[in-house]
């Protein structure tokens, strides 16, 4: 037995729900698709024997590999519909309903936005990443972090009636109360 074979009983015990809860929020809360991920992402991790020092080194490993698992699936998957879409009738149309109400849950947000997006605002606001520490995990140019970072923002802003302009006239103005001067005392 290799020296990964000591610390992948003790993820699995104690650190395979936080585990699951990271893929769960990139996968916007599907648990299906978010086991299936961990599942993966455990089998890359472990299958090629790699010598890990300790349980905490082993789920880093394994957290990197669940955001790598997430985008590889999610980029197959587009790719499929991608295909299928070229098989569709000309007649047929995606449907537009699913609209959010404001009163939705933050996964359901997430859901709205890309597999890239989504893995930004995870990285920044879940594990709560610098925007350089989030451009080195998806090695991505920091501008290109940010602009996935406003635009996930302004995207989920849109959704819950927020406006786009913090000027605007929606906004609430504060201001501080007036001191009297000494003469007006």
């Amino acid at each position: 037995m290799g020296r990964w074979s000591e610390h992948l009983g003790p993820l699995m015990e104690t650190r395979y729900p936080a585990l699951l809860a990271y893929a769960n929020a990139l996968t916007a809360g599907d648990r299906a698709q978010a086991e299936d991920v961990v599942q993966d992402a455990i089998v890359r991790s472990f299958s090629r024997g790699r010598g890990f020092e300790t349980v905490a080194h082993s789920e880093a490993y394994t957290r990197r590999a669940i955001l790598s698992v997430f985008l590889d699936k999610t980029r197959s998957r587009s790719r499929l519909l991608r295909a299928f879409s070229r098989l569709a009738e000309a007649d047929a149309t995606p449907s537009h309903d699913d609209t959010v109400d404001t009163s939705e849950s933050v996964r359901t947000l997430l859901r709205h936005l890309s597999p890239r997006e989504r893995a930004c605002v995870v990285l920044r606001y879940y594990d709560d990443l610098t925007i350089a520490q989030v451009a080195d995990a998806l090695g991505l140019a920091s501008g290109t972090v940010k602009r996935y970072l406003s635009n996930a923002t302004s995207h989920l802003g849109a959704h819950l009636g927020l406006p786009d302009d913090p000027d605007s006239s929606e906004s609430v103005a504060v201001s501080s109360p007036r001191v009297p001067s000494r003469k007006e005392r």
